[in-house]
């Protein structure tokens, strides 16, 4: 990887860190075949959010604007004709582990959409996120991502930015931290360890989402790149050049593939058993409108070159 050596002048953003740029070999060729080939890339400097936005962030920018998140609002019928009616009420899709094996090429075996459930109700009515004010916000779909940052004067990273961001500087390594998954025993970030989606060891000392943080950060001084939640990007997926095999753990309601956007970094859900996806190279197709408790986001200032 090569690296720009200038910082570009100007006082820090807050909460943010500078990202020189550069050239790296983007995507992967010995994992899942929506990766493949490697092939390089280059971007310019920006900064990127030192740690995705949190609960506590997008509550004051609802304080300050009265934004209404998707799944609050439910969805337009026009938008999605062909959804079931029940999928269009206020509300999102959220994980509930099973109670044993399952069917693992049949999704609905661990997601349901819940009435009621969005960012200040992870697990739907009843649930809060008192007591989870550090934990990166959830059920974010794309239009939701987008005006947060409009608001903060930000935008959202390019799949490139965000991949050049998650390798930490490192070349070639399959993650963030090198090769190794567990390196001495230690956890490296939020994901899954048992049998998905039925044995959930927590060994990583988290069942569920993690106060950002939690765990040690890249190379470049950021925060949960890998694992945790998905982070939405602004590119609309396309293929590299080998066809795309629907990630295990990124459900959508109404999807057209022509309308994805691609997700980065996995989450807590992805599972060495089943979905190893807590990589820089790996990508998800998401339709806009999704939102689960497993998505969330940050955001990057871009910088005239």
């Amino acid at each position: 990887m090569k690296n720009q050596t200038t910082k570009h002048k100007q006082s820090v953003p807050p909460g943010m860190t500078w990202i020189s740029g550069g050239t790296f070999l983007m995507g992967a060729d010995n994992f899942y075949p929506e990766e493949a080939p490697a092939h390089e890339v280059s971007v310019t400097g920006f900064w990127i959010d030192t740690h995705a936005v949190t609960n506590a962030d997008f509550k004051r920018f609802v304080q300050a604007t009265g934004y209404q998140t998707l799944a609050e609002r439910g969805l337009d019928p026009a938008l999605l004709p062909h959804a079931h009616p029940d999928l269009l009420a206020a509300g999102s899709l959220v994980f509930q582990m099973t109670r044993g094996p399952v069917d693992l090429s049949d999704i609905r075996q661990w997601w349901r959409f819940v009435v009621g459930a969005c960012w200040k109700h992870p697990e739907g009515a009843g649930s809060t996120i008192q007591g989870r004010m550090k934990h990166p916000v959830v059920h974010i779909a794309y239009a939701d991502a987008l005006a947060y940052a409009h608001w903060a004067g930000k935008s959202l990273a390019t799949e490139a930015q965000w991949e050049f961001a998650a390798r930490g500087g490192l070349v070639g390594a399959a993650y963030a931290w090198g090769d190794e998954l567990v390196p001495d025993g230690k956890h490296m970030a939020n994901t899954w360890q048992g049998e998905f989606p039925w044995q959930n060891l927590a060994l990583d000392g988290y069942a569920g989402t993690a106060p950002v943080g939690s765990y040690p950060p890249n190379g470049y001084g950021l925060y949960d790149m890998i694992g945790n939640v998905w982070e939405w990007t602004q590119d609309d997926y396309h293929s590299y050049e080998q066809p795309h095999k629907k990630p295990c753990c990124t459900p959508a309601i109404g999807v057209s593939p022509q309308r994805g956007k691609v997700l980065k970094g996995g989450s807590f859900l992805c599972a060495p058993s089943y979905c190893q996806r807590y990589r820089p190279a790996a990508r998800s197709e998401q339709s806009p409108e999704s939102a689960t408790n497993h998505i969330g986001f940050r955001c990057v200032i871009n910088v005239p070159s």
